[in-house]
């Protein structure tokens, strides 16, 4: 079997409802790409592979477009099944016209494939008609029922299978024309049809995104690099109180004017940490021409930033400072820095408030408004 024959399948039809929420988990942000790009960019990328399909849902045209950008325009896209079996069927039915001498069929929530596992896979089938990646299973296994363990399973010849699994074309669409019965996994197809599969050794890191843990453990895994934003804001204040300022509502016969509820401090950080991100800024995001700001509670803009962030990335440290005469911000700067980090989700000992004065000088110094700037820390996964 020649190597310049090999086509490469990537799975994107799923739902993903064991991680939840409304995108599948396909489609969500991991680093500056999406779950799929990472999968699909591996197979783009890799020499041996001739042209990559995507299986999506029926209604994920849009969905795959904005996750990898003008990228689609080197995909083969197909809609997929009810069942992944339907899926790889429809890839395979695709493929079909101009048949391949093998096909590899990838995960597209296992964003992690390395080009040293897709060789190994390849090389292994040229003299196998069937091969996958997999790992010794390493922990102690326990058969259970209603909470209950009721026996230890022997790991003794257990592996955890992984993908891209990696077949004969010929034999592989033969055996998924004649199954009917449901397969865990495409592997099973060929098990079925009395095809020996063969085992190559899989990778750790190749690991699929299943839940919240899965994808918190992606993002951790991904290498950074720091970056710096910068925020500043200017208020007025107005007559009758109480003061929005930094988070709280501060007992002062004045409060900072505004369309929002004008929280200078917030305002600045929530600009520091889109700064950080090349994510234009808080009037893009939130603008003062919108009715439906008006009166808003500046946390949802910082809130809303801070998601922002954790999409590429993650906030290492807040550095606030408020340049006013008065309210003096000592007494109630603990609380401020506890509020704030509430917000964004930060340990405590992550965000400093600070103050200082402008020795009466100027608009602060004759107590006609408080500014505040911001500077905000963020390590970006690449």
């Amino acid at each position: 079997m020649s190597t310049s024959s090999i086509d490469a399948v990537v799975l994107a039809a799923g739902r993903g409802t064991r991680l939840g929420g409304a995108i599948p988990k396909q489609y969500l942000p991991l680093g500056g790409r999406t779950v799929l790009a990472r999968a699909l960019d591996a197979f783009l990328a890799h020499p041996s592979v001739r042209r990559v399909v995507v299986v999506i849902g029926p209604d994920d045209r849009a969905a795959l477009a904005a996750a990898i950008g003008d990228r689609i325009d080197r995909l083969a896209v197909v809609v997929g099944g009810d069942t992944r079996q339907g899926s790889v069927r429809a890839a395979l039915d695709h493929l079909a016209a101009d048949a391949p001498g093998a096909v590899l069929i990838h995960d597209g929530a296992r964003p992690f494939v390395s080009a040293g596992l897709v060789d190994r896979v390849v090389a292994a089938l040229q003299d196998a008609p069937a091969v996958i990646p997999a790992l010794t299973v390493a922990d102690t296994l326990k058969r259970v029922a209603g909470g209950t363990i009721i026996e230890t399973v022997s790991r003794e010849g257990l592996a955890a299978a992984q993908t891209p699994q990696g077949f004969h074309f010929a034999p592989f669409k033969a055996a998924h024309d004649r199954m009917s019965e449901m397969a865990t996994d495409d592997a099973g197809v060929m098990e079925a049809a009395g095809h020996p599969v063969r085992i190559v050794e899989g990778e750790r890191a190749n690991f699929k995104i299943t839940t919240e843990d899965d994808l918190a453990i992606a993002r951790a895994a991904l290498p950074a690099r720091p970056a710096i934003g910068q925020g500043f804001d200017v208020h007025r204040i107005a007559p009758g109180g109480p003061m929005i300022l930094g988070g709280i509502a501060i007992d002062y016969p004045f409060h900072l004017a505004g369309h929002s509820d004008a929280d200078v401090a917030l305002h600045a950080i929530t600009d520091a940490l889109f700064g950080a991100i090349a994510d234009g800024d808080i009037g893009h995001h939130f603008p003062p021409s919108d009715p439906q700001w008006k009166g808003a509670a500046s946390d949802q803009f910082l809130r809303f930033a801070a998601e922002r962030v954790k999409a590429v990335g993650e906030i290492a440290h807040l550095d606030l400072t408020i340049i006013c005469e008065r309210p003096k911000i000592g007494p109630v700067r603990e609380a401020m820095r506890a509020r704030i980090a509430e917000i964004v989700g930060l340990p405590l000992e992550r965000v400093s408030v600070k103050a200082t004065t402008t020795e009466r000088l100027g608009f602060a110094g004759r107590g006609e408004g408080i500014a505040a700037q911001a500077v905000a820390t963020v390590l970006v996964r690449v």
